[in-house]
């Protein structure tokens, strides 16, 4: 479909004007129509779509400060899906609507909360 999908990312850093790359290890799939939210001290990525498993759910947890992944099992979440939205209230991550996939134009109107 001549879409590329990534999995990488950076760190910048405001008082050397530089990017530091994020680690690849156990880094979630590569993956479009994915939410992501800031606990305070780490980046969680829920959901999506990729191309090899398609609508996914679960996702990861990146720390910064260990440049360092690990999973979020999709065992805890609501399900699977893409193009939803996510916020994060202190404690939980709340993901609400998008839809399934195929076909596009059923949208999801539940959500469920992700504790990553």
């Amino acid at each position: 479909n001549g879409i590329t999908r990534l999995n990488s990312g950076g760190r910048y850093r405001p008082g050397t004007n530089s990017w530091l790359a994020t680690s690849l290890a156990g880094a979630p799939t590569p993956r479009t129509g994915h939410t992501a939210v800031w606990t305070g001290v780490e980046m969680v990525v829920w959901g999506g779509f990729d191309a090899v498993s398609g609508i996914v759910a679960g996702g990861g947890a990146y720390r910064p400060g260990t440049n360092s992944w690990r999973a979020v099992p999709a065992s805890l979440d609501p399900s699977p899906r893409l193009g939803h939205s996510a916020v994060w209230t202190g404690t939980t991550m709340i993901v609400w609507g998008g839809f399934p996939g195929n076909p596009a134009d059923v949208y999801f109107n539940t959500g469920a909360q992700v504790t990553p």
